[in-house]
């Protein structure tokens, strides 16, 4: 008997089954049970899909126990240091970084596709002065697909490629006008002479009144956040695209449902509750109040920003981020500010309390954009929109890996615990 293999035995026919066991680049194996149905007339249940691996990726690798996250096999702090988020989305796309020649072809293929058409920013005007920015995004984005539709034949490698460069490109536009747009003021257009970052903070902080001037601190954090925000393997948003992609619906339709999926606080909405939770707590007296509270198990309150699902270390992405909040903090002059006094003061608390370090309950990339973003003046309704940009290039480069696998169409099974089979009175009403 081959030892890459698991045998299940069926108690019910004595009878036993072999699986073969599928080894990857990285990370624990898997064992295939693709013909379990077949083979046993058995599904498997596993609520959330914590134990299945939905699919093959060449994409992104997560280690949580080490705290690893590469992309491409590339680790996430390298990636930081060396190289911007338009050479980060060339290497999620295409498997390596780019030539200095394959940089400015990409980079002047994405340039002209910043713009969006004039008919769609009149969609704007169709929402709430007050609606979410995200609920915005979605709608925006999902409405790509009126605009993009007959040119796409997702089969065609080349076409799917087109659909990459317009949501890179066009992603921080439609964002920064759904800022715009709930900020009462007018849309900015793009300015090709910027980098990504800087454009869009453009975007965002420019008005036809004068001259803006983007900060090279603000442009290099955002930078940041862009590239360690691009992927994190198979999320409930990516995930999301996968699936709703593999009906072979169009690119702009299946990253609407990301964004979507996105939105959740248990998700995307996370860094928008880090600091809804620092307002409430209100000043560094009440900490020992909401710590203790958190300790709590019978309390439903939950400190916002600490731990992951995946992490069970410290998140490699906060590592990087927590140098560039000081450095925000200082730049921004929120020294004597009392809410980034409370943030401090929690992080402290976190890594030196004994009851967060044995729960391992780190300060994750959440706590830490939700501060940077805050102090760059950025209102927390748009924190989970810029999640939403810089993610934007890992859902593209899974559905084009997706599609190009010709994996199918993605089908989930249940467990099904309602009535057995029933009839209907003959009156079509329930018998007293």
């Amino acid at each position: 008997m081959s030892k890459d293999t698991v045998t299940i035995r069926d108690n019910r026919n004595n009878r036993e089954v072999e699986f073969p066991i599928l080894h990857g680049s990285e990370g624990p194996a898997v064992f295939d049970i693709t013909h379990l149905y077949r083979d046993l007339g058995l599904f498997t249940l596993d609520p959330g899909f914590r134990s299945t691996a939905s699919c093959k990726s060449d994409i992104t690798f997560i280690d949580g126990e080490e705290g690893i996250l590469l992309y491409r096999g590339y680790p996430v702090e390298q990636l930081v240091d060396r190289c911007d988020h338009l050479e980060v989305c060339y290497l999620l796309l295409n498997g390596e970084l780019p030539t200095d020649a394959e940089n400015k072809e990409f980079r002047r293929i994405v340039t002209n596709h910043t713009m969006m058409h004039e008919q769609l920013a009149q969609m704007y005007r169709g929402f709430r002065r007050d609606a979410h920015p995200m609920a915005i995004l979605v709608g925006v984005v999902g409405a790509l697909s009126a605009f993009y539709h007959d040119s796409i034949d997702i089969r065609d490698p080349r076409h799917r490629l087109v659909s990459a460069f317009r949501i890179i490109a066009k992603m921080p536009t439609i964002a920064a006008a759904a800022y715009k747009y709930y900020m009462g003021q007018p849309f900015m257009y793009p300015k090709n002479e910027l980098t990504y970052a800087e454009n869009f903070l453009h975007m965002m902080f420019a008005t036809p009144c004068g001259e803006y001037k983007v900060s090279p601190v603000m442009a290099r954090a955002m930078d940041q956040i862009m590239i360690l925000h691009a992927d994190h393997e198979q999320n409930a948003s990516t995930s999301t695209v996968r699936l709703a992609g593999s009906s072979q619906a169009n690119p702009f339709a299946a990253i609407s449902a990301g964004v979507g999926s996105l939105w959740g606080p248990a998700h995307g909405g996370a860094n928008e509750a880090v600091l809804k939770m620092l307002r409430e707590i209100g000043s560094v007296e009440r900490i020992p109040e909401f710590i203790k509270r958190a300790k709590d198990p019978n309390d439903p309150f939950r400190l916002m920003g600490f731990g992951h699902r995946v992490y069970k270390n410290f998140d490699p992405r906060a590592q990087i981020l927590r140098k560039t909040a000081k450095e925000i903090l200082d730049a921004m002059g929120y020294v004597y500010d009392p809410l980034f006094h409370i943030a401090l003061e929690l992080e402290k608390i976190a890594l030196e309390d004994e009851y967060f370090v044995r729960k391992k309950l780190y300060p994750n990339v959440d706590f830490y954009s939700g501060v940077i973003l805050s102090a760059m003046g950025i209102p927390t309704n748009m924190f989970t929109v810029i999640f939403a940009v810089s993610r934007s290039i890992g859902w593209i480069a899974q559905w084009n890996e997706m599609i190009g696998s010709d994996e199918g169409i993605g089908r989930p099974r249940q467990l099904y615990t309602g009535h057995a089979r029933r009839d209907v009175p003959p009156s079509g009403l329930k018998e007293d």
